[in-house]
């Protein structure tokens, strides 16, 4: 293709095309742009109109086309097609950041995307001027050039908190900070003064805030792996600015919206969050500044509302005061019993109390918010974090701190008893204050295993969480009755056997009590199956009515099936149809957990369903959860014939539209795959697909991706799949996939010990990232459906790291001599460290 007028006009033909809602016309377009995107100057041609076009329609549209293009062929693959040229490749890296500076905002956001996605395979290697070239913008003093820097600096930079420590990743980092330090230094001074100098100008303020939190995160990022040279010699500068910004308070940057947070908070916020980093770090060379730290935040804290738009912000303060606490260091800051009754009194039990966005929350969607309360998973909120802060101060201070509560707890709980309904804020508050106080050591299995022992937990389950259960009235007080329920279930380990016998009956009957509501509601769809669920989630008014009308149909077909297997049919022949509808019209609800319980019931059937929602971005994570129960629940020989067709739809997915959801998805999928039927065979059907296909996988997207995975039982299925990989799958030791061994072992380590790498492409944002699949799906969950937190592993494997260690001497029993020689000469160093943990956990060696 010529980088002519004639291309130029047709290839603006064939976007605005693709920009039409109807599919006849659409997916022509579409189809054509994927048949030509292969040639020579295709990419080229896309920057000059994005850059040129007098239509900003068309404009925009190409530099999406450019972005997702980038996304989907930069990357070279061994044995694929190479869609770029080097020539374009480039031209490309010639021209994209002048481009990408000189472009209005929306477009600039587009090719920020693209630098990074080309820097994360070319940089520094084969882009070495790259960070020069974007350094030297910064003189510029336009700031719009500016953020752009900032922006593509930080997308390109904050993988460094998720990598492991290695040479090659430190040879990069210096590389980056001999480049880009100083500069960046310079500019966060600048910035500042250029604050105090538009202190009156709200609109240059806003952009110079934008700068200063762009500028936080990429210092937070490039101080994550070690405290480099450059940062420990100019720390004087960076500390005190931070504290500066800390304590500066801008009516101009204030907003009356209550639920955004605004600039002066996100940048705040962040220092907050480079300020634990340091604590937690580099507390040696942070403690001549770490009291004035202590002090601004405190400040902070007593001076800032109780509006949804502090939540973060609060949060983040809490959480480095809860980070300082329980270090010996710091112990001296803290140990004046003023101190902690005053962060008792007016940090965390402000911020421990249940405020009216609270109770929205509740409302809205109170499953979701006691799932999130449940697992530790609202890690952002300002309850969560006042409970790390009571749990840091307790590891010096248990007794005082204790003794401080007890009050509040008696005081709250007196203002309940005068007035129940006005005031069952108190009890609620006094009950989270009694739980944070008591959980020392906690499992998801038994819940609280070590107890504050100055806590009397039966004394209070008596006085105080009983008389809730007992009540008759489910309505009556929800918050309270849900903070009883959480009360037993993580406090079983310690309360007495007499009294969970007493508490297992209660909320058996408030189960009951709402089954039986839900089953009322239900009484008029007999009869009327085949079109009344479907009504309602044409126009769902009423979700919860929807959630129950669905759990009732869960309930008849486990109690119904189970005691006559013939009723499954009947069951198949009423509620398909329904199904097939809702899937045909898109309209999503809870029926896909119903599927899940029929594949229990009744394996046949379902692979067509599973097709249908696989092909759709928005339902592909649900198709992931029925295709797993299928594996889990049926018999190996009644899908054999599908099990080549299932993973050549999953390929084409990943061909035509991969998603960071469909990724996390595909992984616990292939992995559960592999646990269910063995690495041999997960080897064999991927080299049946297509030569060397098993080995594309590993490299190309376990080992790469696996550190994305979410979840306690998703973690743990991908761990055991991988150990099955690594010393159950012969061709792993003797062909070409021996390469593969150690980075996947490298990739192992890394999903046991460096954090859960949460990044996610800005263009995918619009996805429901949380509700991916597994086995502790939140969205809509139906009890009867099958049980939340359901490990298909189970007690086989209890320790993951152990059975690693474990599987690894049973391998090199058998191949002696190989595994250590392998280790040695290509395992990073930290890894191999904790291999060697645990190999001594496990109390075996390598032969």
């Amino acid at each position: 293709m010529e980088l002519n007028d004639a291309n130029l006009q047709t290839l603006t033909e064939f976007l605005r095309k693709t920009l039409n809602p109807d599919p006849a016309v659409r997916r022509p377009a579409e189809k054509f742009l994927e048949t030509v995107e292969g040639n020579q100057n295709y990419s080229l041609l896309l920057l000059t109109l994005l850059e040129k076009s007098q239509d900003d329609v068309i404009r925009v549209c190409a530099a999406v086309t450019f972005k997702n293009y980038i996304k989907r062929n930069w990357r070279i693959v061994e044995d694929e097609p190479n869609k770029i040229s080097e020539a374009d490749r480039t031209a490309i890296k010639a021209n994209i950041v002048n481009l990408m500076l000189s472009s209005p905002e929306q477009i600039q956001k587009q090719l920020s995307d693209a630098i990074s996605i080309i820097g994360r395979e070319d940089f520094p290697q084969k882009w070495p001027d790259l960070l020069t070239e974007m350094v030297t913008r910064f003189r510029s003093g336009d700031f719009h050039i500016i953020n752009g820097v900032l922006r593509t600096a930080h997308s390109l930079f904050k993988r460094y908190r998720h990598e492991f420590k290695s040479n090659e990743l430190w040879s990069e980092i210096k590389l980056v900070l001999d480049t880009f330090a100083l500069p960046l230094t310079e500019l966060f001074k600048a910035t500042i003064e250029l604050c105090q100098t538009h202190a009156n100008d709200v609109n240059a303020l806003k952009v110079l805030f934008s700068s200063l939190t762009l500028i936080s995160k990429l210092f937070y990022s490039l101080n994550f792996q070690d405290l480099p040279e450059f940062f420990e010699d100019n720390m004087e500068t960076w500390m005190t600015n931070f504290h500066g910004l800390l304590t500066l308070d801008n009516k101009l940057l204030q907003t009356d919206d209550e639920e955004e947070a605004g600039l002066l908070e996100l940048l705040k916020s962040q220092i907050c969050d480079n300020a634990a980093l340091y604590a937690q770090k580099y507390d040696e060379e942070f403690q001549p500044y770490l009291p004035r730290f202590v002090t601004a935040i405190w400040n902070l804290l007593v001076s800032t509302g109780q509006e949804v738009k502090y939540d973060l912000l609060v949060s983040n303060a809490i959480q480095f005061l809860a980070s300082v606490c329980e270090r010996p260091h710091y112990k001296h800051l803290f140990e004046d019993q003023s101190t902690l009754t005053s962060i008792c009194e007016k940090v965390i039990v402000p911020n421990m109390e249940f405020r009216s966005a609270d109770e929205e929350a509740f409302e809205d969607n109170s499953e979701e918010y006691i799932r999130r309360d449940l697992e530790g998973s609202d890690i952002d909120t300002r309850r969560r974090a006042a409970c790390d802060l009571v749990r840091g101060l307790c590891k010096f201070f248990e007794g005082p701190v204790t003794a401080i509560f007890s009050g509040y707890v008696n005081s709250m709980l007196t203002e309940y008893a005068k007035s129940p309904r006005e005031n069952w804020k108190h009890k609620d508050a006094a009950i989270y204050l009694v739980t944070s106080l008591a959980s020392k050591a906690q499992t998801q299995k038994h819940g609280i295993t070590q107890a504050n022992e100055l806590v009397n937990l039966n004394e209070f389950f008596v006085n105080h969480i009983l008389p809730d259960l007992k009540s008759s009235n489910i309505d009556e007080f929800p918050v309270l009755k849900t903070d009883a329920i959480k009360y037993v279930m993580i406090f079983r380990s310690q309360l007495p056997k007499e009294q969970l016998l007493q508490a297992v009956p209660l909320l058996i009957s408030h189960l009951q009590a709402q089954i039986s509501r839900a089953i009322s509601h239900t009484a008029c769809c007999v009869g009327g199956t085949h079109t009344y669920p479907f009504i309602f989630f044409q126009n769902p008014s009423k979700p919860h009515f929807n959630h129950y009308l669905f759990e009732s149909l869960c309930l008849s077909v486990r109690i119904t099936c189970k005691a006559n297997p013939a009723t499954v049919s009947s069951f198949e022949e009423a509620l398909f149809p329904v199904f097939t509808e809702i899937l045909q019209n898109d309209v999503q609800g809870v029926f896909f957990r119903m599927l899940n319980t029929l594949v229990e019931k009744s394996p046949p059937g379902l692979l067509g369903v599973f097709q249908k929602l696989i092909a759709s971005k928005a339902n592909d994570h649900q198709g992931f959860y029925l295709l797993n129960s299928i594996i889990e629940h049926m018999p190996a020989e009644s899908i054999i014939q599908y099990r080549k067709q299932i993973f050549i739809l999953l390929f084409q997915r990943l061909q035509s539209s991969k998603t960071t959801k469909f990724i996390k998805s595909f992984l616990v999928f292939v992995n559960l795959y592999c646990v269910k039927y063995g690495a041999i065979a997960l080897q064999e059907i991927f080299d049946s697909i297509q030569p060397k296909m098993f080995g594309m996988v590993l490299e190309k997207i376990i080992i790469p991706e696996v550190q994305k995975v979410s979840g306690i039982v998703e973690k743990k299925i991908c761990a055991v799949g991988i150990t099955k990989i690594l010393t159950e799958c012969p061709a792993m030791m003797d062909t070409e996939y021996t390469k593969l061994w150690t980075p996947l072992l490298q990739a192992l380590i890394g999903l046991f010990e460096l954090p859960e790498d949460d990044s996610i492409p800005d263009d995918e944002h619009f996805i429901d990232i949380e509700d991916t699949p597994g086995y502790q799906t939140a969205f809509s969950q139906l009890a009867f459906a099958g049980k939340k937190e359901h490990d298909p592993i189970g007690d086989a494997v209890g320790n993951p790291k152990i059975l690693l260690a474990q599987s690894l001497h049973k391998l090199s029993t058998a191949c002696p001599g190989r595994v250590p020689s392998m280790l040695s000469t290509s395992m990073n160093a930290e890894a191999l460290q904790f291999l060697q943990g645990y190999l001594q956990a496990a109390t075996v060696q390598l032969v």
